[in-house]
């Protein structure tokens, strides 16, 4: 099976929920659902349950291990290539912040076909809910600082994964961090010590009651020279109504399109009075 094609049925399987259920019961951006019963898979060890196990970690990406991964009943391992790397993410159809959806892969593509253009090497980067981390981790492989974002209860998995394919293999180590949108921004990332060359993000428009504290958060990380790419697939009205708000703050360009998978990728340079 080729690479990315496990993360891509993963993916299929949650837009099938969030254009069923989502449509009638907007959620939180960590909202849950229940796993069909064959959704239990086996590790690539042959076990199945969370790798987060501490017999199974290896002992150096256990002892940076700071959050524990959520105990989801069913994990599988999904494959990518990206930057010439495999990479293997622990996904779970339990969270929608443990999927990686289209709106990543594409954002990670984009990464590798314009990295020197993107300048990404040592480049200071947040992305924002960086779910099971995937951006993150081929950001890293690229050569940037890279700090992933996330709520609570995602960053376990967010970092068991970080940890799990950049240790060894990235110039820097990438950080993990909780945000919330639009929640004690000031205290927890003070604009006088934490700026950005680039603050990514991938599918974090849906149907859910948080975009304007999304645009928000956006538009506080962005500081004069920080460029935000945002890759999201189009699903609702709502998401373009959005769009219609993120062109008032930000200076937008469409810098790629999916027509296949619905994805399109902006850069915003946030407006200054």
């Amino acid at each position: 099976m080729a690479f990315g094609q496990l993360g891509s049925d993963a993916a299929a399987v949650m837009d099938l929920c969030l254009s069923s259920e989502l449509r009638e019961a907007p959620c939180t951006p960590d909202g849950c659902l229940e796993p069909p019963v064959e959704a239990r898979s086996l590790q690539e060890d042959g076990t199945s349950g969370p790798p987060g196990d501490s017999n199974k970690i290896e002992p150096s990406l256990h002892s940076l291990q700071k959050f524990v991964p959520t105990d989801y009943a069913s994990y599988t391992q999904e494959r990518y290539l990206f930057a010439g790397t495999k990479i293997v993410i622990q996904e779970s159809i339990e969270s929608y912040g443990a999927v990686v959806w289209p709106g990543a892969t594409a954002l990670c593509q984009y990464l590798e076909e314009h990295t020197e253009e993107l300048n990404l090497q040592d480049a200071k980067v947040l992305e924002i809910g960086a779910g099971p981390g995937l951006v993150s981790i081929v950001a890293s492989i690229l050569g940037a600082q890279v700090t992933a974002t996330d709520l609570p209860d995602v960053l376990g998995n967010l970092q068991y994964n970080l940890l799990k394919n950049t240790l060894k293999r990235a110039a820097h180590l990438p950080e993990v961090r909780e945000l919330v949108w639009g929640e004690s921004l000031e205290q927890h990332f003070p604009k006088s010590t934490f700026y950005y060359d680039y603050v990514l993000a991938s599918d974090v428009v849906y149907h859910h009651y948080f975009l304007d504290k999304l645009l928000t958060t956006m538009a506080y990380l962005c500081q004069p020279g920080t460029v935000l790419l945002w890759a999201n697939k189009f699903r609702f009205s709502t998401d373009y109504e959005f769009l219609d708000k993120f062109k008032q703050v930000f200076d937008t360009t469409l810098l790629a399109e999916f027509p296949e998978s619905s994805v399109k990728i902006f850069k915003g340079i946030l407006k200054w009075d």
